[in-house]
């Protein structure tokens, strides 16, 4: 194709058509110029073809993590649920005695003694740039917004984290109860919840300490008191940071959904 154009522009020269010579070379560059325009449009296509490829495979990605995160708050907030109910039936038997039972005193205070931490799915699009290939901005925004907000369920939890083990812990292991206490834990499946596999049951017992366990003296006691206060507290602290994180996560995962379709 070149060889033919400069064949033309040298039959144009040497019959001395200038004129035409100069129209013809003038249509020759914007016929270059259309041919580049259009070779830039298809690579631009192409490109924009591959990027759409791979923001469907982050959203593909981001659906199934947010939805992991969302099923990990649920469970864990279920958890917080039931610390805090069970730290107010402690609260009421330590106030009204005659409604005291060993056997619910003990479920009480090992609901009251586990520690349930929220630990999210953390991607690195924000540090990796790949967020740039989202085209959504109200989900870009959620996005950058995610760790702070994690921060804020989390702060809680590892508080009373602290708490447990440093302070409520000891005195639960000086009143003689934590062999009773550990053992209820799993004749109950508490541990279920903790699994990687949510629902796993793992049969473990064994027995209850034969030696008496001092409930009465465990409820009267000051710091018992105190730190089951505590405990409902942190818990009932922490649920209410998810319930603003939930929503977070539901509206990313809408706007993703919206997205995929």
């Amino acid at each position: 194709m070149i060889k033919i154009f400069r064949k033309i522009r040298q039959n144009l020269l040497s019959e001395g058509k200038t004129t035409k010579y100069f129209k013809y070379a003038i249509g020759e560059i914007i016929l270059v110029v259309i041919g580049i325009l259009i070779a830039l449009s298809i690579n631009n296509w192409n490109e924009n073809k591959k990027e759409r490829a791979q923001e469907q495979e982050l959203l593909i990605q981001l659906q199934s993590e947010f939805q992991s995160n969302l099923e990990q708050l649920d469970q864990k907030t279920d958890l917080r649920n039931q610390m805090i109910s069970a730290s107010l039936r402690l609260l009421q038997a330590i106030d009204e005695p005659e409604t005291r039972n060993s056997d619910s005193i003990v479920k009480y205070i090992s609901l009251t003694a586990i520690t349930p931490t929220f630990d999210p799915i953390v991607n690195d699009i924000n540090s990796s740039g790949r967020i740039q290939l989202l085209h959504n901005s109200s989900l870009k925004e959620n996005l950058a917004r995610w760790t702070s907000e994690v921060i804020q369920v989390t702060e809680e939890e590892e508080t009373w984290l602290f708490i447990r083990d440093n302070k409520y812990m000891p005195i639960l292991s000086q009143s003689g109860i934590t062999r009773n206490l550990l053992n209820k834990y799993w004749k109950d499946n508490v541990s279920g919840s903790f699994h990687l596999d949510v629902g796993t049951n793992t049969e473990f017992d064994f027995g209850n300490s034969k030696k008496e366990i001092p409930i009465s003296a465990i409820l009267d006691g000051v710091q018992f008191e105190s730190h089951v206060a505590q405990c409902a507290t942190f818990a009932k602290l922490a649920n209410s940071q998810a319930v603003s994180l939930r929503k977070r996560i539901v509206e990313i995962l809408d706007l993703i959904e919206q997205d995929l379709n």
